[in-house]
């Protein structure tokens, strides 16, 4: 027997803000996060001095320093995004998080790369292990925002971290959905987080792949667009509280949306060119696990980097599946890549507009390229009533993600 899972608390940082209401407005007047990043022109060979950061993003002054030492920024915005989701599920307080039937899924691309660079300047470079202390490696490690949202909140159920970059978030709300839908755990605590370093920025400046408008910062990255030149690098994290549905009501949880389908799949084909069989393919696999037609989705939110490659390959996939014009918009128009947050912060977005009865569009769009599918492709707040959304990721690995969700009517 399976479970309905259902989305109670919702929350995160991301380079529009940190409250709906602010980036409500900041998507309705197609306001871009992105800017020139100081410090990074004198890296040389860096081609792109363009990121997109959480605002005054600064650690919260009621955490104890006990609790955050092992914390660095990338742990700490996903402490503070769960905090805040949490306090809308009204659950911060609550002993359900001790009962071992709360677990924690979370992803980001890797841990916080300014304390592994301090670790391997003094062992590396000064043959030295003073100044190194075992915070350093607590910050670090791949699963740090998951197993310091664990400690922070003392949470006793099953923890799964995930690092597959693009799509950590994403495969953590799917895995936390199927903990719940299968009897596994009643609650879990799900999303990703990043943190701004010239490093995420170099990786994809070095194949070619991130925007050089440095002169011109609001007008990219712009996806699906004929003139894009490349992503930009953004930071961010927010967590989902998901239930199951019997658990919710019985506490009379207030619910934003049921999460009714979830796959995730590998190309197998290549490290980093994308594959439109494999996107194609999961699209259909979170359909089929959620038993409906692909005529029930009302909109797709685009995983769309605005890189040449990715974009065609998703729009044509898309295509594929649905074999019609449907909706479809990327919010990395807004705040760059967020890589290991992307899906979390698109869903928590997502899920607001479609409660509200609306579509976020893409800015910077303004000439869709030809060799892109022929879908409906939103360049302006839309009004329309969803019922079933779709919000897919793509990571380096062949590794995709879909996620669909329902409308909750109450």
């Amino acid at each position: 027997m399976t479970r309905r899972v259902v989305v109670t608390g919702m929350a995160g940082l991301c380079p529009l803000g940190a409250h709906w209401d602010e980036i409500k407005a900041k998507l309705v007047a197609k306001t871009s996060a992105v800017a020139i990043q100081p410090g990074w022109d004198t890296v040389q060979g860096l081609r792109t001095q363009l990121g997109a950061t959480v605002p005054d993003f600064q650690r919260p002054a009621h955490y104890p320093r006990k609790k955050v030492r092992t914390m660095g920024r990338v742990a700490l915005l996903a402490t503070r995004a769960t905090e805040l989701a949490l306090e809308d599920a009204g659950l911060k307080e609550s002993p359900v998080l001790h009962d071992h039937r709360t677990g924690v899924a979370y992803g980001s691309t890797t841990g916080s790369l300014p304390a592994l660079l301090e670790f391997l300047d003094q062992l590396h470079f000064h043959k030295t292990l003073e100044g190194i202390t075992g915070s350093h490696f607590t910050q670090y490690m791949a699963h740090t925002c998951a197993a310091n949202i664990g400690q922070f909140f003392e949470i006793t159920g099953r923890v799964v971290p995930i690092s597959s970059a693009c799509t950590a978030s994403s495969q953590s709300i799917g895995y936390a959905y199927e903990a719940i839908r299968y009897g596994q755990q009643d609650v879990m605590i799900a999303g990703g987080a990043e943190e701004m370093h010239v490093a995420s920025a170099a990786v994809f400046d070095i194949v070619y792949a991130s925007s050089k408008q440095n002169a011109h910062p609001e007008k990219t990255p712009r996806p699906f667009d004929i003139d894009r030149d490349g992503l930009v690098a953004g930071e961010g994290a927010a967590t989902l509280i998901l239930e199951s549905l019997e658990h919710a009501q019985q506490r009379g949880a207030k619910i934003w949306a049921e999460l009714v389908g979830f796959a995730t799949n590998c190309d197998g084909a290549h490290m980093v060119n994308p594959s439109t069989e494999g996107m194609e393919n999961v699209m259909r696999l979170a359909l089929h696990d959620a038993n409906l037609p692909s005529e029930a989705i009302d909109y797709v939110n685009a995983h769309a980097t605005a890189t040449e490659v990715g974009d065609i390959a998703e729009s044509q996939a898309t295509a594929a599946c649905f074999k019609r014009p449907i909706p479809i918009s990327s919010l990395k128009s807004y705040m760059g890549h967020t890589f290991g947050a992307c899906g979390a912060i698109e869903a928590w977005l997502c899920i607001r507009a479609m409660a509200e009865g609306w579509l976020p569009p893409t800015i910077n769009l303004d000439h869709v390229d030809p060799r892109c599918a022929d879908l409906d492709y939103v360049t302006d707040i839309r009004p329309h009533a969803s019922t079933y959304i779709m919000s897919n990721n793509f990571a380096f690995g062949g590794i995709n993600t879909s996620l669909i969700f329902k409308r909750w009517e109450s």
